[in-house]
């Protein structure tokens, strides 16, 4: 197969992936030559003669590098999903190159004084509201990446931000290897405390890791999430929790896969790069362009909720403390917390999370939150066997309008652990959506969505069995589908999540409140072996349980915040030690004593290997936004066809084509309430 199909339109039905033609030999000279292609049409569009206007640059600017966005996506995507060994080489090897080229874009003052001669005549331009958008976007990216710079500091800036490519790749990397390199095989005698379901798991574990010479232990836990959740909250052996809990606050954190020296430079790089371009800090660069427009702003904002989250979570401790004092236990670690926990719920509720279980099956989770998609937006998802998946896992599902059949994209759907998978959830494009490249030439095209997972796995006998977060999770991703789906923006750069990460959070958290609703939860939660619906005093113990420790939860989202803003708000050249620039980070969110060598820094991916980087205050930020929204759902109604249709029409399909405030605004006729997340969560 020549390697130039993976740059240009794929011809499947609806655009698909053909996943089964792609071989790891065509990356390489597919990247080699989507570079080249993009050059020469950057270089065109920077060197013509006539004078610059929003067609010839703005919109050929969009066009220019398809193929190559489109070889970086596939490659990228799947070094995430099933990356090889020889995919990660190439990555360290091509995301310097692509930094560079991006850089060769942003620093050329030919290309940036035609994109500055369209911005200054913008005012008799005669642009549309999304024209303007683009346009200010663009010029404003070129500026806030060094156009402006000499040409020394340009020198600086190429160096920089090929290495911070590179680190980002490396971080994730050895995460992945750390965390699969551990671990913890278990006897029989091992098992006291784990429900059926995670035995069966455990079993399932150690019959893979047996295959791959890993183990000789029959049962086996590991630090995928599902997993090590299981454990952590059902596990009588104390000694063995904190086994686990430590092998968790240890990844990467020593050894061969030490992300330490990583997590030192690149925030010192990140400052270094964010000083020359005349800012503060990283933060005060990254947060120009978030709804909350610089640190301070974010730091009141989690300062204001600190206060009663501390004062919530404190009082979750002690109720925790003297259900275990009542037991003999006089200390409780933090590896004992989840456990204590889970008895304190089964008792204030009477309730037992795994008595959820046999009600959530993944197939029927499925098919429910297909049809939330299908009551509140009105898609429509058939499953495509036709379609090539990279994976057997994999499954491929075509999208469409249910009232009128117009395609709305493909959605793939990849669930389960494994160990070519990076840990977490997420939700990608292979495709955005908007202006492209198609077989017939160019025009608008819809997006290739996929969601991917680590659920629990099916074990023998019975299907994929979700715990009430999993659920959760998969609502929550599926949101953040919904998102590029529903778009009907014009251009890529501003459609689907294309948006600023501190709104970006909004259309998926908001998901996750159907989980809790009767009406909800009567579209996905049937027995698996009767079919019987959930019944209604366990959809009565969720809602009742769902406050249960919401100030813990909150204090540990303002911890990973406030560990952010350390990392980037301010100069981190003096910083030596990581775990004890931790720890002074998160003292005042921090409920039990800190554990010599234990840290979060070395995992945490959203700020070093992702795109969360001064941003993670966002998911506390979007609950504000959600929680305001939610409440016009619950007084209109959970399934309301005009506020779903309000939403679909000002938030969902508008992407980053608006200041996200003016969106909210044109949904809820204000701004968000800040009280809206304390009144729900009962903090108030």
């Amino acid at each position: 197969m020549n390697p130039d199909f993976l740059l240009k339109p794929f011809t499947l039905a609806h655009g698909a992936i053909p996943f089964h033609q792609i071989e790891e030999k065509l990356y390489a000279p597919a990247f080699e030559e989507g570079l080249r292609l993009a050059r020469a049409e950057v270089s065109r569009i920077s060197a013509q003669a006539a004078a610059p206007t929003f067609s010839n640059t703005l919109e050929a600017l969009e066009l220019a590098s398809s193929g190559l966005d489109q070889v970086s996506s596939l490659f990228f995507n799947l070094l995430e999903t099933d990356g090889t060994d020889s995919m990660r080489a190439l990555g360290k090897e091509i995301s310097p190159k692509l930094a560079e080229f991006s850089n060769d874009v942003i620093l050329d003052p030919k290309l940036f004084a035609r994109v500055k001669a369209i911005y200054d005549g913008r005012a008799s331009a005669g642009l549309d509201a999304e024209q303007a958008r683009l346009l200010e976007k663009t010029y404003r990216n070129f500026k806030r990446n060094g156009a402006l710079l000499g040409e020394e500091q340009k020198t600086r800036l190429r160096a920089i931000d090929q290495r911070l490519a590179f680190l980002s790749q490396q971080f994730g990397e050895h995460l992945l290897h750390a965390s699969n390199a551990f671990i913890l095989p278990l006897e029989e005698n091992d098992l006291a405390g784990l429900p059926e379901s995670a035995r069966e798991a455990a079993a399932s574990l150690a019959d893979e890791k047996r295959k791959e010479g890993k183990t000789q232990a029959k049962w086996v836990v590991t630090l995928d999430a599902p997993s090590f959740i299981a454990f952590m909250k059902f596990s009588d052996r104390s000694d063995l929790r904190e086994k686990l809990w430590r092998a968790y606050l240890t990844r990467a954190a020593s050894g061969e896969w030490d992300n330490r020296p990583l997590i030192l430079e690149k925030s010192r790089l990140r400052h270094e790069r964010a000083v020359l371009l005349g800012y503060v800090s990283h933060a005060h660069f990254v947060l120009e362009e978030r709804m909350a427009s610089e640190p301070g702003t974010v730091r009141k904002f989690l300062d204001g909720l600190l206060q009663a989250s501390r004062a919530a979570s404190e009082k979750d401790l002690a109720e925790v403390k003297a259900l275990a004092a009542q037991s003999g236990v006089k200390d409780v670690n933090a590896w004992d917390f989840a456990y204590w926990s889970e008895k304190l719920k089964h008792r204030k509720y009477d309730f037992d999370e795994e008595t959820l279980r046999p009600y959530f099956a993944l197939e029927k989770c499925i098919e429910g939150v297909f049809e939330h998609a299908r009551r509140l937006y009105d898609l429509e998802f058939r499953e495509r066997k036709d379609l090539p998946v990279y994976h057997p896992e994999v499954r491929a599902f075509e999208v469409t309008e249910k009232s009128t059949g117009e395609f709305m994209g493909l959605f793939y759907a990849d669930f389960h652990p494994r160990s070519t998978k990076r840990g977490g959830a997420w939700m990608t494009n292979f495709r955005e959506q908007g202006f492209g490249v198609t077989p017939e030439g160019s025009g608008v095209v819809r997006p290739i969505v996929s969601i991917v997972c680590n659920l629990s796995k099916p074990t023998p006998g019975k299907p994929s069995l979700l715990t009430l977060d999993e659920l959760r999770t998969l609502f929550h991703e599926f949101g953040h589908s919904l998102h590029s789906l529903l778009s009907r923006c014009h251009y890529r750069s501003l459609a689907g999540t294309n948006v600023y990460w501190d709104f970006v959070e909004l259309p998926s958290q908001l998901m996750e409140n159907w989980v809790q609703e009767k009406e909800g939860l009567d579209l996905c939660a049937r027995h698996y072996e009767t079919g019987q619906a959930i019944p209604a005093e366990l959809v009565k113990k969720i809602r009742e349980s769902a406050l249960f420790q919401a100030g813990y939860s909150s204090l540990r989202q303002l911890n990973f915040g406030y560990l952010d803003l350390a990392w980037h708000a301010a100069d981190p050249s003096g910083v030596t030690d990581v775990e004890k620039h931790e720890v002074a980070a998160t003292a005042r969110t921090s409920l039990f004593p800190h554990v010599a060598g234990t840290m979060m820094s070395p995992g945490f991916s959203h700020i070093f290997a992702g795109g969360y980087s001064a941003g993670y205050y966002s998911y506390k930020w979007a609950e504000v936004l959600e929680a305001d929204v939610f409440e016009l759902f619950k007084e209109k109604g959970v399934f309301n066809v005009e506020v779903a249709k309000r939403f679909k029409e000002t938030v969902l399909s508008r992407g980053g084509s608006e200041h996200p405030m003016e969106l909210f605004k044109k949904f809820r006729g204000r701004e968000p309430d800040p009280k809206a997340l304390l009144r729900r969560d009962g903090l108030l």
